[in-house]
Formats: structure tokens, C-alpha cells, sequence
């Protein structure tokens, strides 16, 4: 089965491309309006640019009106948001959040979680969150799609702050994914779950190039 998107219709009942780009880490991401609304989304088109310094990305379509969603206006009018990760324990949140709310309201209202203020700016964290990234916004480009719906706003951030929980660091220093189960987009309604780990590295590479591989600059 092959087919032209755009050009073709998909010939299977369900859509193929989302399916297939998976798994999708998670950006809940929470923000402020100028007139003080707390906001807090998730988006399952986020991930790193890099890592010297740290920057972050993700893409928000727009509404079938054309609007555009809450976190774009509110990372542009005042600068940050804050990337929550999203776990198997608050997956229930996750989901509630993410409810089509108009801009005066707030999604935080509905969720049964802790609210902490990051430190650069009055931006609501989750406290039950383990990881969280305080995000300088940097840029917006808007790329046109075929509708409203199909038109993205790519934000770019630079991570200022990062916070990590003390329970989910090893004794060695490291992450341990395993304990936190961050939760992770599939296709249809689907979500999946990090439970497992094996490493791999490859063969040949240089010093230089096992710390690029870790997130080192050196």
C-alpha cells in the first residue's frame, strides 16, 4: 500500500503519518497570559535542538477558526513557559488538559495537581512533575498549511532553568527514566510507556563524539 498525501486520499480508515511517527514525546507545557490566565496544554510535536546551549521546539496547529493556541500568545507576549514532563502517574491530567478551554479560562482549574511558580517568571509549574524546563522564548515561524487546522506555529526556546526532582537521581548521577515512566504519544488515541532501557554506542567514536551522544559540549 502506497499513497500521495495531499495529492491521494489515505486508502485505510485511520491516518497513517501520526501512526508512524512514534513514539512523540510529550511537551505539557504550561504559560501565562498578560492578563494573568494560567495555561497548560500537552503537545506531542515537541523535542530538543540542541544541547550547547539547551533549545526546544514544538509545533502548535492552529484552530479551525484560524486562532492560534493559548501557549504560542502567551510564550510570545511574555517570553517563557515551562516544560512539565509528562508521567504515567499524571497521565489522567495530561488528558484533562488537554480540553479546548476559551482564553479567559484555565485548564489548571480542572487538574488535581500542585502549582509552583517557576523562577524567571510567574509561570505555574506542576510540583508532581519531575523534571522542568523554565523556557526563554526565542522565536516563532509560522509555516501555511492546506487549511487552518494544517497551519503550524514552530515556537523556539532556550532551556534557562532546569529543575529535576532529587528521588529520581542515581546514586552515579544519572536519570532514572525508569522510575519517573514518562509517558509518550502513539497514533489514534493510543499512548505508550517508557519501562524499558538498553544501550547501545557506536563503534569507533571518539571522545568528542560519545559526549555529543550524551548531551556534553565537553
Amino acid at each position: 500500500m502506497k499513497y500521495r498525501p495531499g495529492l491521494e486520499p489515505n486508502p485505510l480508515p485511520y491516518g497513517v503519518f501520526k501512526s508512524s511517527t512514534v513514539p512523540r514525546p510529550i511537551g505539557w507545557l504550561s504559560s501565562i497570559s498578560d492578563q494573568g490566565v494560567e495555561n497548560i496544554a500537552p503537545y506531542s510535536q515537541w523535542q530538543n535542538l540542541t544541547f550547547d546551549t539547551p533549545m526546544v521546539m514544538f509545533s502548535a496547529n492552529r484552530y479551525p477558526d484560524g486562532r492560534r493556541k493559548d501557549t504560542v500568545v502567551n510564550a510570545e507576549s511574555t517570553g517563557w513557559f515551562v516544560y512539565n514532563m509528562a508521567t504515567y502517574a499524571l497521565r489522567n491530567e495530561v488528558n484533562v488538559s488537554a480540553m479546548a478551554l476559551r482564553p479567559d479560562e484555565s485548564e489548571f482549574d480542572a487538574l488535581d495537581v500542585t502549582k509552583v511558580l517557576a523562577e524567571s517568571h510567574p509561570v505555574p509549574m506542576v510540583a508532581e512533575s519531575p523534571i522542568k524546563f523554565e523556557c526563554r522564548y526565542h522565536s516563532t515561524t509560522t509555516i501555511p498549511g492546506r487549511s487552518n487546522v494544517g497551519t503550524i506555529d514552530v515556537v523556539f526556546a532556550e532551556v534557562a532553568v532546569i529543575h529535576v526532582d532529587d528521588e529520581v537521581i542515581t546514586d552515579d548521577g544519572r536519570i532514572d527514566i525508569l522510575s519517573i515512566s514518562p509517558i509518550a504519544r502513539m497514533g489514534y488515541f493510543d499512548y505508550t510507556v517508557v519501562r524499558e532501557l538498553f544501550e547501545m554506542r557506536v563503534p569507533g567514536s571518539d571522545r568528542d563524539a560519545q559526549l555529543g551522544l550524551e548531551g556534553q559540549a565537553g
